[in-house]
């Protein structure tokens, strides 16, 4: 007998008649003859109203009691989803299961969860419906994982159950070699390694939360990404052993969500960038691409790098701060950037991989102002207003191109 865990977004339960639905395919698994737990995300649009309600009431709130209104979405959405079960003549209960956590409030990470009772109950074949994107904290207090955090709970369940498999039940049916919305030639992969997807989603691919690919490649758990909307088989996310064919690029990745900045006439001496990048990091203020370009006197240098969109004007503000001690000439911020990553496992035995990302490019007439990579990813960060071009170009470099 199969042991299932299924996540259900929030567009998968966005109202009543939706979560209905879900119901209807819970009880098809258990018609299979599976044992099956279910973790459900808030209603659409739920989290963001109990968000503005908290604070209208408080502008400066408490981050305990933040996560006690905003936990609220997944609670209702669970016992709805328990009472559809039984109208369909399952037996479903709602559960708290007790998923430990540290005392971070609004990111919480999940430390233990104690499934003994809940395996049992499966066991007899009910339906445990589990309230996702929660924990507890330390102290007894609800905690809440973060954005995405639902994706988190039902792969941390899975882990803790030893289920087959963790099915996240999307607005998506699967994971494409890059956007589809983008690039109308992109291709559905029938399974992808926790390596790549891992790259994939911290590059900006919205289909997994990064935190639960990483769960799932710690504790080998199999996930399968597929539409709530459709009967298409989705794609599943695996060990590199079960990967026959290993693609030298599998997708390219993109994200909007990146701003650069230059700090101009560095002087170039030891302890510089820890100068400029520890009070960023104070501030909790991560850095991702770094590049330095020396001046011809050797006695200035450039430094490049990006941030969060959303720390722009922050970083800023902070070096700013610290200009007289540092004595650089100026900064130079720019919004309008969008970092571009090809992924894929077969690039640790093919060489040439970068060559042809930057010819492409550069045959497009895009120059490419930062270069990052790893073992398994090149990304490059570009002008925001050629991506369109650039992801389209890349995909049909490498191959990816759907036939017809």
């Amino acid at each position: 007998m199969a042991r299932i865990v299924q996540k259900f977004g929030g567009t998968s339960v966005a109202d009543v008649e939706r979560i209905k639905k879900v119901a209807q395919r819970v009880k098809c698994e258990v018609d299979c003859g599976s044992e099956v737990a279910v973790v459900v995300s808030a209603m659409a649009g739920a989290t963001n109203q109990l968000i503005a309600w908290t604070r209208e009431t408080s502008l400066l709130h408490d981050a305990r009691e933040y996560d006690v209104v905003i936990s609220a979405g997944e609670q209702v959405t669970a016992g709805l989803l328990a009472l559809a079960l039984q109208d369909l003549g399952i037996d479903a209960r709602s559960w708290q299961i007790p998923i430990a956590t540290d005392g971070v409030h609004g990111k919480a990470r999940i430390e233990s969860i104690d499934a003994a009772e809940f395996r049992r109950r499966l066991a007899q074949g009910q339906v445990g419906v589990v309230a996702g994107f929660q924990g507890i904290g330390p102290r007894g207090r609800i905690t809440t994982l973060g954005r995405g955090g639902s994706d988190t709970s039902a792969v941390a369940l899975a882990a803790a159950l030893e289920a087959d498999r963790c099915d996240i039940f999307t607005d998506v049916d699967g994971v494409y070699t890059t956007d589809p919305r983008i690039v109308a030639k992109a291709r559905k992969l029938d399974r992808i390694t926790y390596e790549e997807m891992l790259e994939m989603a911290s590059q900006g691919a919205k289909v997994l939360q990064t935190r639960s690919v990483e769960m799932a490649m710690n504790h080998r758990v199999r996930v399968q990404v597929l539409s709530s909307f459709s009967d298409t088989p989705g794609t599943l996310v695996v060990d590199e052993d079960e990967i026959v064919e290993k693609r030298v690029v599998s997708g390219i990745a993109y994200s909007r969500d990146e701003a650069k900045i230059t700090v101009q006439g560095v002087p170039d001496r030891p302890g510089v960038a820890a100068a400029i990048f520890g009070p960023l990091a104070d501030d909790a203020i991560n850095v991702d691409m770094i590049v330095q370009s020396a001046s011809e006197d050797g006695r200035t240098a450039d430094l490049t790098f990006t941030v969060a969109r959303a720390d722009l004007d922050r970083a800023v503000s902070v070096l700013e701060k610290g200009r007289k001690g540092i004595g650089f000439a100026a900064l130079k911020p720019d919004p309008n950037v969008v970092k571009v990553s090809v992924i894929g496992i077969g690039m640790r035995s093919h060489a040439g991989v970068a060559k042809q990302m930057f010819q492409t490019l550069a045959d497009k007439g895009i120059n490419i102002q930062v270069i990052s990579t790893s073992e398994i990813k090149v990304s490059v960060l570009i002008a925001a207003e050629y991506t369109e071009l650039a992801l389209r170009a890349l995909h049909t470099a490498y191959g990816l191109d759907a036939a017809g």
